[in-house]
């Protein structure tokens, strides 16, 4: 497994990043007015093809916009006059057309840009154009060159010219020989001596040749070779000398030896250089009676000349200025004023070049201001380098100070560095540095700051990474590439094979952690990598896939072995002692058809962690001797594993065991800060030093403090990582620093720390608290700040304490809970927004200015209403919902529980729309209804219904409620919504199930009984009914048996029926024939019509009939039980769907509906008032 990753790109990006805040400067913003500065040019020494056009090259900014012109050796040169040449708009940079003829030999010269405004004048380099010329060799006869074996011989090259300069080589018949500049006298001569003056970054030095052939060693008098820089070349007989600088003068000396004896030659290097900077002028911006300098310094050989000019003409010749003082390679300024602002140009020449810089000089009168973005959010990396930009311009240079979360006395110093021109640099970002960081810049004009936000992510890492393995042709390959990140980054995986893209097709399947290949073939080898990105970071990881043939197709490819991790090291050998390093070599083992990339070294020290193996350094695999640097006071012994591509060996055996020698201290202890615990004391801790920073034994602390504004620093040894200064004022700045010493000695200081001692209680409240601008959701806070010396701390906040006291809506109670929001501010008349409000709420607050410990008394108490909330969504606008003639629901589903809404409802037709009616809902999830409840929940169940009933106090006749029974086998939930007041009869149980209920409130579903279980009574579904299964309906059940008027009703009913069983008993005894059917013209039945006897029989049809208060079933039989379930429902099994669920809305059963049948109808029975639920 190769694992790569982006992190070495991210660490050279970050160096680089590094370098450039360094070096940025302070930009004077492109809308202010400033003299010209050139920002792109051609090169000095400019060469162009005759083939085409010619472009020189002149940009410049500045304001207002500059004005180009160019001269031409020394003079004029004026573009008008010469169609060939034009000039671009708004810029300087020339082009020189052929199109219509002309020769680019005729524009062969040195031209110089000048771009200029009101303020100043500024210069280009001298661009010296010429067109290339290709060399021309001359005709020659070259005659034949005899020499004796041994004598000195010299070969004459004289080159024909050519632009650029041609590169020489030397050939004979077998190789060619390149850059033999060199003289050469008798080779077996004593002390002959050669110089060289070098001009270019690559030369070499040859010499000696001999037979039988030598050996060479090069050597330098009064020194050691450069190190870093030389190269052997030709078997040693070539020294090459990379990047040469002034330090590479002097002596060199080759030695060649062989068995018949040894010579030396000398030779002596001289290195002549043009001019290169030192220091380099920068623009200067300053304010009216500042002072300052520009310096121009330059070195080369011979030293270079300083010459200063002032808008392109040199200085000595320019107007006197009192506020001006040339000395040398400064101009000094001293109170300048406005209108002095100049462009200034320093030219450093000698005979090998020269260089030329501007640099202006403004005078301005500017307050502090912000040049980048505002509250801008920077997403790192955890344990990264960070960088914090806060572009700032003022004149004059303000101070700027960083500030984290509005707190602390400014960031510097420690794990925060701050650069001139404003980036705050974090060395290693960790959790604890999120926040918002606040810069601050400051002058005698005014303030001004901004704010970034600072996010800092885990980051993206392979976890599971791709393992090289071997595949059968036609079997499968799987690759697993498993990817934890930041789960607030999304990422991406993508795969690579062989540094390309690769195509997902059939025969490859990626899903989140893995690739798939089916169906392996000969193309499919190579190394997959897979890529996990997030929009700040990266990882990779890769294998290879190698492809084998079926062993009984081909043996003698299927025996091929595939790559394998390589044998551990051997023989490890310690040599070279030092005081802190050792040399290290051993033998490496067997690399199993892969190549070792890479050694690691691990030590193990018995010391301080007998026993734990931890990773020294990483070496180069074509290496096996390296120098360990190592730390003092250390017993190490060493041990080596052997890396290639497939992975890492087993660690070689242990090295014998080296001691280093003490020493003072090298590291500074870490995390130096001082701070109060107790208003009288300052608590000074610190990080320890690390086993391996020791250095020694006796480890010990000097900790040093001092009052900031006093002399004398006070002192105290100390083993341990704290010390508690006692007896201090209350918030006193302290001057903090400290530094390790052992049995050796001490170890450097550490930078000076400030701290301070403890905070007390603050005295004053901010005052005259009040509010304005009261909208909805939000209002103004207005106050009086406090003296900040009587916050007696760090100044942290002032904290806004605030409750909503009421509710506006009648009869709703709300949550009081205190909340807190702060807000720092130095501002005389400070004020803030406080956001984030109910509408139509009453509101309290008050106002405490709080340090890091303690807060101040509170200020007065204020209270505010806010307004009605404007109707619709939140979303800024209302929602329409058109709705079908028949459909009377609407459900929505709502995004916020917190926000109230208004509803408005009409009917719609063609000419238009009618009343509209309006309601707001839902209740806010904090208010609830004052003392509403419901309780004493009881049931009383029988076999299959039972008689519910509970209390409440809700308003009589304007309350809903919802019964919810849950069937204890199956979990199933049922809701009964009932208008009526308790008790309720709930019908069509299950017999012998067991329920759990619970009643509560339909408009506030959060008023509720206690649950209550009951079981039904075991009993069988009578013959003729249907079991419907879990579906509750309900009874408003009346006792009317105990009602007068049911009692004297019942009592009339039987005095009726009494009377007629004796009337019908009396004419049946009499067995004659009545005349009741006189009206009839119906024939009579014989059958019907004879009695037993013989006789006929003439009696009413309604004889037949059911009796008055009997009940008849559907099938026309009269019923056997009373307790049937239809009676509880309205025209038997019709209330219920297949599924058994409820049907119609609380209907009471109509007398008419009893009566609208023939002779079958029943009788109205005021018992069974049956009510059926939806």
């Amino acid at each position: 497994m190769l694992a790569q990753g982006g992190h070495a790109v991210l660490t050279l990006m970050s160096l680089l990043l590094l370098l450039w805040h360094q070096a940025a400067p302070i930009e004077v913003p492109q809308d202010l007015k400033q003299p010209p500065t050139i920002i792109k040019q051609s090169v000095k020494d400019y060469i162009v093809d005759p083939r085409d056009n010619i472009i020189i090259e002149c940009e410049a900014k500045g304001n207002p916009v500059p004005t180009f012109s160019w001269r031409r050796n020394g003079k004029f040169f004026n573009i008008g006059k010469d169609p060939r040449v034009t000039m671009r708009k708004r810029s300087g940079t020339l082009e020189i057309g052929f199109r219509s003829g002309g020769r680019p030999e005729d524009y062969e010269g040195e031209y110089q840009c000048f771009a200029s405004n009101e303020f100043g004048v500024a210069l280009s380099n001298k661009i010296l154009l010429r067109v290339s010329k290709a060399p021309l060799w001359p005709k020659e006869v070259l005659e034949p060159v005899v020499v004796t074996e041994g004598s000195p011989l010299v070969l004459l090259c004289n080159p024909p010219p050519g632009l650029p300069p041609p590169y020489t080589f030397w050939m004979n018949s077998e190789e060619p020989y390149n850059d033999t500049s060199y003289n050469a006298t008798d080779p077996y001569g004593e002390g002959v001596k050669s110089i060289y003056r070098l001009l270019w970054p690559h030369n070499r030095l040859q010499r000696a040749k001999a037979c039988p052939t030598p050996t060479i060693k090069w050597f330098k008098k009064g020194g050691d070779l450069p190190a870093g820089k030389v190269k052997f070349e030709n078997y040693n007989k070539t020294l090459k000398i990379i990047n040469v600088s002034e330090e590479d003068a002097g002596e060199y000396v080759c030695m060649a030896n062989n068995q018949l004896g040894s010579i030396r030659h000398s030779i002596f290097v001289q290195v002549k250089a043009a001019p290169y900077w030192l220091d380099k002028p920068t623009n200067l911006v300053l304010a009216p009676d500042e002072n300052g300098r520009l310096v121009c310094r330059a070195n080369g050989n011979p030293k270079p000349n300083i010459q200063w000019l002032i808008n392109g003409q040199p200085v000595d010749s320019s107007p006197p200025n009192l506020s001006r003082q040339v000395l040398g390679d400064t101009i000094i300024f001293r109170s300048v004023q406005m209108g002095s602002s100049a462009v200034y140009q320093c030219n450093a020449s000698n005979q090998h070049g020269y260089l030329l810089a501007n640099a202006f000089v403004s005078v301005l009168d500017m307050p502090p201001r912000m040049l980048g973005p505002k509250n801008q959010l920077i997403k790192v990396i955890e344990n990264n380098r960070t960088f914090l930009d806060c572009p700032f311009f003022g004149s004059p240079l303000p101070e700027l100070r960083w500030f984290k979360n509005g707190q602390g006395s400014g960031l510097d110093g420690g794990q925060y560095r701050v650069y001139i021109n404003g980036t705050l640099e974090i060395k290693r970002a960790r959790a604890e540095d999120e926040g918002t960081y606040t810069c601050v810049a400051n002058s005698i004009l005014g303030t001004a700051e901004n704010q970034v936000r600072l996010e800092v992510k885990e980051p993206t890492r392979i976890v599971r990474a791709p393992e090289h393995q071997s595949a059968i042709r036609g079997s499968a390959a799987r690759f697993d590439c498993k990817v934890v990140s930041d789960p607030s980054l999304p990422i991406t995986v993508a795969w690579t094979k062989d540094d390309k893209p690769l195509y997902i097709g059939w025969r490859l399947k990626k899903d989140e952690d893995s690739l798939t290949i089916s169906n392996v073939n000969e193309g499919d080898e190579g190394t997959y990598a897979c890529t996990a990105q997030s929009e700040i970071d990266q990882d990779s990881a890769s294998a290879r896939l190698t492809v084998l043939e079926e062993a009984s197709l081909n043996p003698s490819v299927s025996s091929a072995l595939p790559p394998d991790r390589p044998d551990p090291p051997i023989d490890l050998d310690l040599s070279d002692p030092a005081a802190r390093s050792i040399r290290l070599t051993w033998i490496p083992g067997n690399d199993h058809r892969s190549p070792v990339t890479q050694f690691l070294v691990q030590f193990e020290e018995n010391r301080y962690e007998p026993g734990r193996w931890q990773d020294l350094s990483t070496y180069p695999g074509d290496l096996n001797s390296v120098v360990l640097q190592l730390s003092p006071f250390v017993n190490y012994q060493f041990r080596v594993i052997a890396i290639n591509s497939v992975g890492q060996s087993q660690p070689s055996l242990p090295s014998l065991r080296y001691k280093t020698s003490g020493a003072a201290p090298d590291a500074i202890p870490k995390g130096l800060r001082g701070w109060g615990s107790k208003k009288d004391n300052m608590e000074i801790t610190w990080e320890p030093l690390l086993d391996l920073e020791r250095n020694g034994p006796n480890l010990h602390y000097n900790v040093l403090w001092r009052r900031k504004d006093l002399e004398e620093w006070n002192n105290v040894t100390i083993v341990g990582s704290k010390y508690v200064v006692h007896n201090t004022e209350t918030y006193v700045p302290y001057e903090i620093k400290i530094q390790a010493w052992n049995e050796f000695g001490p170890g450097p200081e550490s930078n000076v720390v400030t701290g301070y001692s403890g905070e007390d209680k603050p005295t004053d409240s901010p005052t005259d608290l009040r509010v304005s601008k009261v909208d909805s959701t939000k209002a103004n806070i207005h106050w009086k700040p406090v003296d900040l010396n009587s916050v007696h701390g760090e100044f942290k906040e002032y904290r806004l304490y605030y409750w909503r006291e009421s509710s506006l809506v009648p009869g709703l109670v709300v949550s009081k809970e205190k909340k807190t929001k702060g807000f720092y501010s130095t501002v005389d008349e400070p004020s803030a927004i406080l956001g984030d409000l109910v509408p139509y709420s009453k509101y309290k607050i008050f106002m405490v200015v709080a340090n890091n410990r303690f807060e101040s008394p509170p200020s007065n108490t204020v209270e505010f209403t806010t307004k009605e909330g404007v109707n619709g969504s939140r979303m800024g606008r209302p929602q329409l919902e058109t709705l079908l003639p028949n459909v009377t629901e609407f459900t929505l589903r709502l995004p916020d529980r917190s926000t109230r809404y208004k509803f408005y409802l009409s009917a719609l037709t063609q000419v238009g729309a009618g009343e509209v009616f309006a309601e707001e809902s839902p209740h806010f999830a904090n208010e609830v209804a004052p003392g509403r409840e419901i309780w004493n929940l009881t049931v009383e169940p029988n076999s299959n219904y039972a008689n519910v009933s509970w209390r409440h106090n809700f308003p009589a006749g304007s309350s809903e409620f919802v019964l919810e029974f849950t069937l204890d086998s199956d979990k199933t939930v049922k809701v009964v919504p009932v208008k009526q007041q308790p008790p309720i009869t709930v019908a069509d149980l299950i017999a012998g199930a067991k329920y759990h209920l619970r009643v509560y409130s339909h408009e506030l579903n959060s008023v509720s009984s206690k649950s209550v279980t009951f079981k039904t009574k075991a009993g069988e579904t009578p013959p003729g009914q249907v079991e419907l299964g879990f579906q509750p309906a309900y009874i408003d059940e009346v006792d009317i048996a105990t009602q007068g008027w049911f009692i004297g009703l019942m009592c009339a009913i039987a005095l009726i029926i009494l009377i007629l069983l004796i009337v019908c008993f009396i004419k049946r005894s009499r067995g004659g024939k009545y005349p009741v059917r006189d009206k009839k013209d119906l024939p009579l039945d014989p059958v019907d019509l004879k009695d037993q006897d013989g006789s006929f029989d003439y009696h009413s049809d309604e004889d037949n009939k059911p009796l008055q208060g009997s009940q008849t079933s559907l099938d026309g039989n009269v019923k056997e039980s009373d307790d049937s379930l239809v009676d509880y429902g309205e025209g038997g099994d019709g209330q219920f769907n297949e599924d058994g669920s409820f049907i119609g809305q609380y209907t009471v059963k109509k007398d008419k509906d009893e009566t609208e049948g023939n002779e079958s109808s029943e009788a109205t029975s005021p018992v069974n008032a049956i009510y059926s639920l939806a």
